[in-house]
């Protein structure tokens, strides 16, 4: 071999090993990059997981932190009310106890002088201590201190004394006086601005209390007061309003647990969904207010244990310098209750605000009877009464609800598929398609495939391996060599050109292999996902198919609630469990 043959040889060797080294380091590359790309993308994913974490700690620590402080607080104002009113209790609770007291004889002047000392001095704001004072000296025939007693109970509060004292003497048996009093209590009222003690007066009709005498007068003065607000429509309208929020509250839940593929595809989920809550809750307000209605009622066997009940309710009111800080206790008791979410707790404060508020017209008093009667502490009878005397706001509010989730079912319910599809370190991202199900379910489908290869061969075609590009350097390089190695040796240039053409060739058909890999497998992961979406379409259409059918049998009961509610005109109106017996008793008397 001549020196110029060896050298060419030596040449080749060496262009062939950087070939090789070449590709090696080219397929290293390659997957460097892959390894990078999914270094990326877990960390990314990582950051986000983290930050979900970091956020849902905060939210913790907040929610924790609001419980902690409304512990503090509620210890803070229960100390304080104990300070300043925890003598009231002491109070309420003699006043029942010293009318039984009375029925056994076993009052005696000693008792009253000492009931008296005793409740005057640590009580020396609260109306109850000075009437039940002059309950004792009444008893006990001291006249003097009674009459004084009865002044400072009035001058401390008028309302509550006057109601006292009717309901006092009721229970005793003495009609005229007490009808009196109650007379005087009535006459004395504002129908727009009632005192919380006002809800005695509905126990008192629910319960008969007061005889033929005084229901006649409290049906006269009640129907005077509810004309007389019934010109405001604006009144009327709050009255609705709250009915309204309460057919509202009893919406049913979310049902995309039921209908899953519709709701993932369908755009108008939100509003069927809506739709199809309020649709169930015509058969929730059936039930609760047939039950309310239809709740039996069983009386004391006595008038004076029904009075005795009355009276309870009435003097266990807080006074009126107590509220804000009742207020302040209840909202930090939601808070708690609530697990620190400061909205909601608000919201359970809000619904029970009635409890606290110092005054409340006479249509709100009903009202809140009806919708939530432990905010005034009245009773099941109570409420029953209320809810008829509540018929045509309770009808008003009905006929909205209906016709407001009617009128917002969509017309025209459609899919909607663009999902991102990681294929192959990357993403293939379905272009938008929407059709309506008012269309043949095979037309969508038809549709929906077309769609999907419009858009996805493109992609797959792509990964095509670009011989084109790749071909040109090889060809350059062939070509260089066979002109400047050829002209020194045009055989030495020749198999050159074949090893180098061999080995670069071999780098291209294994790129175009691993490109067809990569073609057929984002090929498989498409069509696989476009059978799937195809799937879904198919699955939506017969959920909402279901979801037409559910609605419209929700919707039946509307008929039956509406008629239920229109019958409350004529339900219990002004009747009383107490009624039959207590006219009986008097006009026997008579």
């Amino acid at each position: 071999m001549s020196e110029v043959d060896f050298a060419l040889h030596q040449k080749v060797q060496q262009v062939s090993n950087l070939v090789v080294r070449l590709s090696e380091q080219v397929g290293s590359v390659s997957g460097q990059v892959s390894a990078v790309e999914a270094g990326q993308q877990q960390t990314r994913t990582e950051l986000q997981q983290l930050r979900d974490e970091f956020l849902a700690f905060v939210k913790t620590a907040q929610l924790t932190a609001n419980v902690q402080r409304a512990e503090t607080r509620v210890g803070v104002i229960q100390d304080q009310v104990d300070h300043e009113f925890g003598h009231h209790k002491t109070v309420r609770r003699t006043a029942v106890g010293m009318l039984q007291a009375f029925d056994l004889g076993l009052v005696s002047e000693e008792n009253v002088r000492a009931v008296g000392d005793q409740l005057m001095i640590q009580t020396p704001r609260y109306w109850l201590a000075p009437a039940l004072v002059a309950l004792a000296s009444w008893s006990a025939d001291d006249r003097t201190l009674c009459e004084r007693a009865v002044e400072e109970a009035f001058r401390r509060s008028p309302d509550r004394t006057s109601l006292f004292f009717a309901l006092v003497l009721r229970r005793q048996d003495r009609k005229e006086a007490a009808v009196r009093w109650l007379r005087h209590y009535l006459l004395a009222q504002d129908p727009a601005a009632l005192g919380r003690e006002f809800a005695v007066i509905l126990e008192s009709i629910a319960q008969g209390a007061f005889g033929l005498a005084g229901r006649e007068m409290l049906h006269t003065t009640l129907a005077a007061w509810r004309e007389q607000l019934m010109d405001s429509a604006e009144g009327q309208q709050r009255q609705i309003d709250r009915w309204r929020q309460e057919i509202d509250a009893l919406a049913q839940p979310s049902a995309a647990a039921r209908f899953p593929r519709l709701a993932q595809v369908a755009p108008q989920w939100p509003q069927l969904d809506a739709v199809l809550g309020r649709a169930r809750a015509h058969q929730v307000v059936l039930d609760r207010y047939r039950a309310v209605m239809d709740r039996e009622y069983r009386p004391s066997e006595r008038l004076e244990d029904a009075v005795d009940d009355i009276l309870d309710r009435l003097v266990s009111e807080y006074d009126d310098e107590e509220l804000p800080l009742r207020r302040d206790l209840a909202f930090n008791n939601a808070v708690i209750d609530h697990g620190g979410d400061l909205d909601a707790a608000r919201r359970a404060a809000d619904a029970d605000s009635a409890s606290y508020d110092e005054t409340l017209d006479y249509l709100t008093v009903q009202t809140t009877a009806a919708l939530n009667p432990t905010a005034i502490g009245a009773s099941p009878a109570t409420q029953r009464l209320s809810v008829a005397a509540c018929q045509e706001w309770f009808l008003q509010a009905h006929a909205g609800f209906t016709r407001d989730y009617r009128s917002a079912v969509p017309q025209d319910v459609q899919a909607r598929f663009g999902t991102a599809y990681t294929v192959a370190s990357q993403s293939f991202q379905l272009p938008p398609w929407q059709g309506s199900f008012t269309r043949p379910l095979p037309e969508l489908e038809a549709s929906l495939s077309a769609h999907w290869d419009q858009h996805m061969e493109p992609f797959i075609a792509a990964y095509a391996y670009p011989w084109g590009r790749k071909a040109t350097p090889l060809a350059l390089v062939l070509f260089g060599i066979l002109v400047i190695v050829g002209s020194f040796s045009f055989p030495a240039a020749l198999v050159i050109a074949l090893v180098v053409g061999g080995v670069w060739g071999l780098v291209l058909y294994n790129g175009a292999q691993a490109a067809t890999r990569l073609q057929e497998n984002a090929r498989q992961i498409l069509r696989q996902a476009q059978q799937e979406s195809v799937h879904h379409l198919r699955a939506a259409s017969a959920e909402l198919t279901d979801w037409n059918a559910t609605f419209r049998a929700a919707d039946a009961v509307e008929p039956q609630c509406r008629e239920f509610i229109t019958s409350l005109a004529t339900a219990t109106r002004g009747g009383s469990p107490f009624e039959g017996r207590t006219v009986a008793k008097e006009d026997t008397a008579s």
